[in-house]
């Protein structure tokens, strides 16, 4: 049965306070406007900036909200004006959009795309400045425009990239956050030159990344620092 232009109620993960933990509770996600793209959400990571929010610590922290930012998911309906991507489609949340219009987008030299940034940093959508989630109609907010720890939510069109249907999401889910981190700190921030020697401090999936970057632009040797000496086992260290 179709739940387009419906209000699906599901799971979702909820920090009602910092630093407490979060509650499955059943939230109604309201249906896509202008814009917007709803996804049901097949697999989500758990970041460290998730943790750091939930913590408290980040100023930007809204409570109560729907952490989550790096998952894979199926568009389940889209708004009025979305062409990119269509019901069906097998897609990744971008927590970093990605209008190509705004001067940002168009400068060649910076990523922070600067069309939705103003709505997604106070946990709304921009259209109307409201949230598409709510508990017995109290809101609650979005988290960096994705809020994964929930069985759907609503994003941004600009915030959501279309990949190919044979991807593994349980792994690609990893491409919304970890892996291009890592993958750009070598590539545009370090830019590591062919021959260099590389020191990676953390092995998690940030450094691990990392150190596949540093393997694709040529580095001759790669040396993992870690404090859990669990982690030097794996085969990754063959480089």
């Amino acid at each position: 049965m179709s739940t387009e232009g419906q209000v699906i109620t599901c799971k979702a993960a909820v920090a009602w306070e910092p630093n407490k933990p979060l509650v499955i509770e059943d939230v109604q996600v309201a249906p896509p406007q202008a814009g917007e793209v709803r996804i049901k959400i097949l697999f989500t990571a758990l970041c460290h900036t998730d943790a750091y929010t939930w913590s408290g610590k980040d100023p930007e922290g809204l409570f109560p909200c729907i952490l989550g930012h790096e998952a894979a998911g199926i568009v389940e309906s889209v708004g009025e004006g979305v062409t990119e991507v269509q019901p069906g489609d097998h897609v990744i949340p971008c927590y970093q959009a990605e209008c190509r219009e705004c001067k940002f987008c168009k400068s060649g030299k910076t990523n922070l795309c600067g069309k939705v940034r103003g709505a997604t940093g106070a946990g709304v959508m921009m259209n109307d400045r409201k949230s598409r989630f709510s508990i017995n109609g109290k809101p609650i907010y979005h988290f960096m425009g994705t809020s994964t720890f929930s069985q759907y939510t609503v994003v941004h069109d600009v915030s959501v990239a279309k990949i190919d249907p044979q991807a593994p999401l349980d792994k690609v889910c990893l491409l919304g956050c970890g892996v291009p981190t890592g993958l750009g700190a070598v590539w545009n921030t370090a830019k590591v030159e062919p021959g260099s020697i590389v020191a990676v401090f953390g092995l998690g999936t940030v450094g691990l990344a990392v150190a596949e970057g540093a393997k694709a632009a040529g580095a001759s040797r790669v040396i993992g620092i870690d404090i859990d000496p669990k982690k030097f086992d794996r085969e990754f260290w063959s480089y």
